[in-house]
């Protein structure tokens, strides 16, 4: 059970403690849904980590005889991102799923800070994400992922992937609440499928044709995985790490008001 909390409190539902108490229990409740949750679960867990080994097994050593670079260097980063997107895709079909059970009816009949929701299912993207970096870092380093740049260095490689979830996860929380029965959050895996074969994770950017390699080195996937490389194996970390930076904000620029629309007019209509 959760702990929302009575009506008789409903005159601090909107202060900032309840804000920072109800997000957590809903940052709660989300974790241990997804955690129970097989689809969940294999998207979130398995399915990247499965991916890695298939990528190493598969690609590793051709890639790396290639182009001279260590494949699992780029291989770890953009499964890791591979993670976070799909991750987030199932987290807002579960979304539009709760809309239509009337779920997000209920919770907004509760005496509890109305940005709750939203906040805390954000929390629990970042958990869910970081989690998935750890199990993906862990696989790569069976298969000979290491780090070469210090402790704080290793630190800032994991969160790399949380800051550039976040971007992502709002976006595709926007999309899940405004666009009704239109497959729009499904087309966005359709998108991810396509970005994972397309950035500089999968092979290095001078690999592609000319012609997309200015597509290919400055897509969101190909900035995030060229900071963690630089963090983990050594090179350039400040202009990837800022474009990575650029990339999360400005998603979180243009969707999070149409995210906190949808999901007011979802919650109160559903």
């Amino acid at each position: 059970m959760f702990d929302f909390p009575s009506p008789n409190a409903a005159r601090s539902e909107s202060s900032a403690r309840a804000l920072l108490e109800h997000s957590f229990v809903q940052c709660k409740r989300l974790l241990l849904r997804w955690s129970r949750d097989p689809a969940t679960m294999i998207q979130a867990l398995l399915y990247p980590a499965l991916t890695l080994v298939m990528f190493r097994l598969v690609l590793g050593d051709s890639v790396s005889a290639a182009t001279g670079q260590p494949a699992i260097y780029g291989n770890v980063p953009l499964i890791a991102l591979v993670g976070a997107m799909f991750g987030s895709v199932v987290s807002a079909v579960g979304l539009k799923l709760e809309r239509k059970s009337g779920l997000l009816s209920r919770f907004w009949t509760l005496p509890v800070h109305r940005a709750s929701g939203l906040v805390g299912r954000m929390l629990a993207e970042a958990v869910r994400v970081f989690a998935t970096t750890v199990l993906i870092v862990a696989v790569g380093m069976l298969l000979g992922f290491r780090f070469n740049q210090g402790l704080p260095a290793a630190v800032a490689m994991m969160l790399v992937p949380v800051l550039f979830g976040m971007g992502f996860a709002v976006m595709v929380t926007a999309l899940a609440t405004i666009s009704g029965d239109a497959p729009l959050v499904e087309l966005v895996s359709i998108l991810c499928t396509l970005l994972m074969f397309f950035n500089s994770g999968f092979v290095p950017v001078f690999a592609y044709p000319t012609w997309l390699q200015p597509i290919v080195q400055y897509q969101p996937m190909s900035c995030a995985v060229d900071a963690m490389r630089g963090l983990s194996l050594g090179g350039p970390v400040l202009e990837p790490l800022l474009q990575t930076t650029a990339w999360s904000l400005g998603l979180i620029a243009i969707f999070l008001y149409p995210a906190i629309r949808g999901y007011r007019r979802a919650a109160a209509t559903g």
